[in-house]
């Protein structure tokens, strides 16, 4: 049997129309345009505002536009799955949502829980379906509601987060040495303290005394996560180099998560990789979580070439953190016309 690689054959995306600008934030917490762009690089974010409407419809929207353009029939998708920290309910999937509003008949699907690792982390696990030979076609949709889980009282925080989604088609391949490569992913467990949403779990389950004390937010400690994400980041993206016996000038693109500018910067720079090879879209989308890097894959899709060589890079709670090599199929300014 030939070895089957697993590779993205097209990307899709959506963002929210609202844009929720630094100025406006400076009206709602004590902050200013010049200290958040100094601290986090951010200058706009997108927003959900519509009452109603959850991650699965950000999610949806951006499948629907894969869909549209790779051309690919829904009733060939064999598999869907949704990489999210703020599905639409604790059950059923958000995954399930999405199939039925697409009216995939032959899917099945499940929601992938990594935090700002998920992309990386369900991209991983979608090649392996591939690869074994019993799937055909799986859509990895990353999306992610942050607004609804963000305080808009502390400034720490709701500065860096926007909404928004991204999905890629993964198909299988006999051509040799494309798709994905390798990958290194971990999970350290030391995080919990440090990044975390204390109410809504089944330890500390919703009441009124969680909802009075504003337990629902997301609760960060930005130094403690900055250090870990800087030094993991730029780790990994070093082990699969060395795994790979590749130097940063093999490299075309960097695609890291897009937490916070000066994270990326330092991961870059201890990394020994140039910043001019590094995707970076952190000032229009603010931290999506898991849907930062397919967001900037779909951003930036023209300047993608066939035979690029592409490390992807995350962190998030838990602490996860990890990092893939994937080689480029397709030339990405041929598939932008049809975005």
């Amino acid at each position: 049997m030939e070895k089957i690689n697993a590779i993205i054959t097209g990307v899709g995306g959506y963002v929210p129309d609202y844009i929720l600008t630094n100025e406006e934030l400076s009206r709602m917490v004590d902050t200013t345009d010049e200290w958040i762009m100094e601290r986090v690089g951010i200058k706009e974010r997108r927003i959900l505002t519509e009452e109603g409407l959850g991650t699965s419809y950000m999610a949806r929207k951006a499948a629907k536009q894969l869909l549209e353009k790779t051309g690919a029939d829904p009733d060939s998708i064999d598999a869907l799955i949704v990489t999210t920290t703020t599905p639409d309910y604790k059950f059923p999937s958000t995954a399930s949502i999405v199939i039925g509003k697409l009216g995939l008949k032959n899917a099945f699907g499940f929601d992938f829980s990594a935090a700002c690792c998920g992309f990386l982390y369900s991209l991983d696990v979608a090649s392996t379906m591939i690869q074994s030979g019993r799937y055909k076609r799986i859509i990895v949709i990353a999306a992610d509601k942050m607004s609804s889980v963000v305080d808009y009282t502390d400034r720490q925080t709701c500065v860096l987060f926007g909404d928004g989604a991204a999905a890629v088609l993964v198909e299988g391949t006999t051509e040799e040495n494309v798709g994905v490569q390798d990958s290194f992913l971990r999970t350290d467990g030391k995080g919990l303290p440090f990044l975390h949403m204390k109410a809504g779990g089944s330890v500390c389950p919703a009441s009124q005394f969680t909802v009075d004390r504003r337990l629902h937010y997301l609760y960060q400690e930005g130094r403690t996560v900055f250090k870990y994400a800087v030094t993991s980041m730029s780790s990994d993206i070093m082990e699969i180099l060395k795994r790979n016996n590749l130097s940063g000038d093999d490299v075309a693109w960097v695609v890291p998560h897009e937490a916070n500018l000066r994270i990326i910067e330092a991961v870059a720079k201890r990394a020994n990789v140039p910043l001019e090879k590094v995707i970076i879209n952190i000032q229009h989308y603010g931290n999506t979580s898991a849907a930062t890097i397919p967001l900037a894959l779909w951003d930036e899709e023209a300047k993608l070439k066939k035979g690029d060589n592409l490390i992807f890079t995350a962190f998030g709670a838990g602490f996860v953190h990890g990092a893939s090599y994937y080689k480029w199929v397709y030339d990405g300014a041929s598939a932008t016309a049809k975005k």
